[in-house]
């Protein structure tokens, strides 16, 4: 895979606009970075087979889904192995409620973003989902109490600097 240096400017300027709004026409892509809708739509195209853009989403509203209730678990394997990992990392995979998980070092060794509908779901979440993976050792919760910032978007090479 190519390296962002080798991103030119009219890249950047793609992969903000569509950053921004990946709903947007290839014509009006072409206009908003003022260039013609061929070679526009050859960029992007470029760009997707290159794995620069890896996938177009819509952003859903929590709230309005009945799953506003939003913790941060953090989860420390019962022995560290690899088959362990492997368990949990597979098994993560398949339940709907955590959004994402991350292997991270430091005291834990998964960090989970779950949505759950409140409270009660979410100990009942812990204790009939998590609580049958019998390779965690301990977790610890946080809540989210307010949303700061909440953003997909990556830091392009010119944000950058």
């Amino acid at each position: 895979m190519k390296t962002s240096s080798t991103l030119d400017a009219t890249d950047i300027k793609i992969l903000k606009v569509l950053q921004d709004n990946s709903r947007l026409t290839v014509k009006e892509l072409a206009q908003a970075i003022h260039l013609s809708p061929t070679p526009t739509f050859e960029r992007v195209k470029r760009l997707e087979r290159e794995g620069y853009i890896t996938k177009y989403m819509a952003v859903l509203d929590a709230e309005k889904l009945d799953c506003g209730f939003l913790a941060f678990c953090y989860l420390k394997m019962k022995q560290h192995t690899h088959e362990n990992a492997i368990r949990i990392m597979e098994a993560v995979k398949t339940i709907p409620e955590i959004a994402e998980c991350y292997n991270i070092s430091g005291d834990y060794d998964f960090l989970l973003k779950i949505y759950t509908r409140d409270m009660k779901s979410y100990q009942k979440f812990l204790l009939r989902i998590l609580g049958e993976l019998d390779c965690i050792g301990s977790l610890n919760s946080s809540f989210v109490l307010g949303e700061v910032k909440n953003t997909h978007e990556i830091p392009l090479p010119e944000e950058r600097e």
